[in-house]
């Protein structure tokens, strides 16, 4: 029997009070393990989400670590934000974490300072003046050079603002920078709950899932993704390939593929994952019919034809009734699925028709507890909003680059300073 948590996080219930298990299992001082009260803890959190108008259009990414705020606050800690937003080059006030603030105190329930700088004299006297449990926001870490170099003296310089390190932003933990992994070697290094709650998760459906495994990869382009494709083919016991990436595999097995995007310089490398999946008794999921059409545009006339049917003027844009079917039959004997990327155009109509369906058929089987359901990556988790469905996937994480890195076996800077020696 399992327990839903919001943004579809999900524990059993054996195992929500057997912290130290967890602990051991993730590897991660946490911050069961940290002395918290009247220390100036700098907590790294990921601030950098989608704004409109000047307001924050999604704030997700900010929810995340409310729990390990108000958890260090309430042990009467000083909390003290460190986070990137944007790419700025310099100081700029259209990439200030300040219009940021008015979010993070509507997520906490308490007012949050704000510091316009993240080092210096400004920086020293404003944590100088903080009280037990108060909490501040300082400025953009990438103001300064140091922060994406990772540079010696800048980490000193954010290290002397705090006697703790605690990194709650998975999603920027394959980046070893400054305030990521940095500050991991200067001060005493926990895990928040969201990072542990995110290394956990992946660590489980990776390490020790219930199976069968199943896998859906997407996008656009097989080239970004060949080193996740080659470790989960140690992994997973069905592969399903979507999107773009899809047709380089079609080309792979002599299929017309039309004006479609693919990538004819790859198709020895998509035969190659093919021969090996084969070798390795995986099974792979190709598409079995596609949506076409001669131009990607918004209803843009369209049909649906069978793989060995695409004509030269087509361009395939989805999966078809029948790969839908048969995507949807391998979820139903499946107990564990990780995904990655759309299986079609998603973000234009009516080629959002396959990712749509396939992600409400995974949410209904997790919310019935026959799957648990792990997503990541910027599209991914755009197309499960799209569809309605991220709320009732196991979990969904907010992480872009570091999720793909971590599915492709890598070690990510921000967590390996974590683990325990």
């Amino acid at each position: 029997m399992g327990v839903f948590l919001p943004y579809g996080r999900y524990r059993r219930r054996d195992e929500q009070s057997d912290v130290s298990r967890q602990d051991l299992k993730a590897g991660l001082r946490t911050l069961d393990q940290a002395e918290l009260d009247n220390k100036r803890v700098l907590v790294r959190v990921d601030l950098n989400v989608p704004m409109e108008d000047g307001k924050v259009a999604d704030a997700t990414r900010i929810e995340r670590p409310v729990p390990t705020i108000r958890e260090i606050a309430d042990k009467g800690g000083k909390v003290i934000l460190l986070s990137h937003f944007g790419r700025p080059k310099g100081p700029d006030s259209k990439n200030s974490l300040k219009q940021v603030v008015p979010a993070v105190a509507a997520a906490l329930g308490r007012p949050v300072g704000f510091v316009p700088d993240c080092i210096g004299e400004e920086a020293r006297v404003a944590i100088n003046r903080m009280v037990s449990c108060e909490v501040v926001c300082l400025e953009n870490t990438r103001f300064h050079k140091g922060e994406e170099r990772n540079d010696p003296e800048f980490v000193a310089e954010l290290a002397a603002l705090g006697d703790v390190f605690v990194n709650d932003a998975f999603s920027a933990s394959h980046r070893a920078h400054a305030s990521v992994e940095g500050l991991g070697h200067c001060l005493p290094a926990y895990a928040g709950r969201a990072m542990q709650e995110e290394v956990e998760t992946l660590t489980n459906v990776l390490e020790s899932p219930t199976r069968p495994l199943v896998a859906i990869v997407g996008g656009a382009k097989i080239w970004t993704k060949l080193e996740l494709l080659g470790n989960l083919l140690e992994k997973v016991d069905v592969l399903v390939i979507g999107g773009g990436m899809a047709n380089t595999f079609l080309a792979a097995l002599g299929k017309p593929v039309g004006k479609s995007l693919c990538e004819h310089d790859r198709v020895a490398q998509a035969r190659d994952i093919l021969e090996k999946a084969k070798g390795a008794h995986r099974e792979i999921v190709l598409p079995l019919d596609v949506v076409t059409a001669e131009k990607l545009e918004p209803n843009a006339p369209s049909r649906t034809v069978s793989v060995d049917a695409v004509q030269p003027s087509d361009m395939i844009l989805d999966i078809g009734r029948r790969s839908i079917e048969h995507v949807c039959s391998v979820l139903a004997r499946a107990k564990t699925l990780v995904w990655n990327g759309p299986l079609g155009a998603f973000e234009t109509e009516p080629f959002d028709t396959g990712t749509i369906e396939v992600a409400e058929a995974a949410a209904e089987l997790s919310s019935t507890g026959k799957l648990v359901s792990v997503a990541g990556g910027g599209d991914t988790v755009s197309a499960l909003h799209a569809a309605g469905a991220a709320e009732r996937f196991t979990y969904v994480s907010t992480a872009g680059g570091a999720f793909l890195e971590w599915l492709e076996g890598r070690r990510l800077p921000g967590v390996e300073i974590l683990k325990v020696q």
